[in-house]
């Protein structure tokens, strides 16, 4: 009989976990997806590349979310059963209150172990994943983003502006200036261009104008009837190198590794590993790894609605400090993660808050229900 009541209960839990966290991830998937639209609108990419990025950050929404929705989920499965008498029937088989919280606890360390599966592989996979697909992305959309009295500066170190543009897609009065080490440039007019798309790749040409050659020292001007750019040769102004939560968690270990204890500066992957590099990495891993343990914390704290029966007057209001105290703990988990960079150990004490916080609260759990 107990096998079938809780059986019931965690039924219950699991699917609205699942639905939930589903369903405000998809929520701030699509919002966060129209803010992305300005790598088509104004950096040109395709919307092949996109979709593909927008759809490899869902696992990292549905990471940020699971922990809240872990909390709410429990807070409401448990809520719900107090005020449908339901836990009344656990009581009435014998079912000790104790043993219930202890389920809880049990069938939270499963959801740490999924949490950690989220941040440590499969979160920094598709991120990483995502940020390829604009590296290998060419600017797609050069036709769309031409327009007529409006400087253009969707790649690195080139800014285009043209003057008109006509109902055939050529060009009247184009000025290009491409920024050159060394504080020199070049600026290009021209009095007609076209643009076209040649093997997958777009070139201007430009006709009858001016190429300007500008450094410290002099400047040099020519002349040309037709001259030929190729747009494709310059890189899109979307940040493209791999960022730290991108990153392999094994990568970050060997470079955590490498500067503390053998104090060796070295590169791989794109990531510089110094000393300065190792506090944000430090940073990154403390969210990977010791945040999901904040999941027992509110998982306990969740629970801890069963010691006031709903009928008491004063159940509404311990819900509601209850309630609480849950999202206090959420959104400390996160706010401590921002003041754990340092990895002396006098922030030793970040690491093992959760521990500390989960064994006050079961410990405090366990003496209110022996009253």
């Amino acid at each position: 009989m107990e096998k079938l009541i809780f059986k019931k209960f965690f039924i219950d839990t699991i699917i609205f976990l699942i639905i939930g966290t589903l369903s405000l991830s998809l929520i701030v998937w699509v919002i966060q997806a129209v803010n992305y639209l300005d790598f088509v609108s104004e950096d040109g990419h395709s919307f092949k590349v996109y979709f593909l990025y927008t759809l490899l950050n869902f696992p990292k929404i549905f990471s940020k979310l699971f922990i809240f929705m872990i909390f709410i989920t429990i807070f409401y499965t448990v809520n719900k059963y107090e005020e449908n008498n339901e836990l009344t029937i656990f009581w009435t088989n014998g079912i000790k209150k104790k043993e219930f919280i202890n389920l809880i606890i049990k069938f939270s360390y499963f959801l740490v172990i999924v949490q950690l599966l989220l941040n440590l592989f499969l979160v920094p996979k598709t991120q990483d994943l995502a940020r390829s697909f604009i590296r290998a992305s060419n600017v797609d959309y050069f036709p769309s983003l031409m327009k007529s009295k409006k400087f253009i500066s969707v790649v690195e170190d080139l800014t285009l502006f043209i003057d008109k543009k006509n109902d055939d897609g050529d060009f009247e009065n184009i000025f290009l200036k491409e920024s050159k080490l060394n504080n020199s440039s070049q600026i290009i007019s021209a009095k007609k261009g076209s643009l076209k798309k040649i093997n997958n790749e777009y070139f201007l040409t430009l006709f009858q104008g001016n190429i300007i050659d500008k450094n410290e020292d002099n400047i040099n001007i020519i002349s040309y009837d037709k001259t030929r750019i190729n747009l494709s040769n310059y890189t899109t102004k979307t940040t493209t190198y791999p960022k730290i939560q991108e990153l392999n968690t094994n990568l970050l270990i060997k470079c955590l590794i490498k500067v503390f204890k053998f104090n060796e500066p070295f590169k791989v992957s794109n990531l510089t590993c110094n000393k300065q590099s190792a506090y944000m990495i430090v940073e990154e891993m403390y969210k990977r790894l010791i945040v999901p343990f904040y999941i027992i914390i509110v998982s306990i704290v969740g629970s801890s609605l069963i010691i006031n029966s709903g009928n008491e007057n004063s159940y509404t209001s311990k819900k509601k400090y209850i309630f609480f105290v849950g999202i206090i703990f959420i959104i400390l988990s996160q706010v401590l993660s921002q003041y754990s960079s340092d990895p002396s150990l006098k922030n030793f004490s970040f690491i093992i808050s959760p521990f500390l916080l989960a064994s006050l609260f079961y410990t405090v759990l366990q003496f209110k229900l022996k009253e």
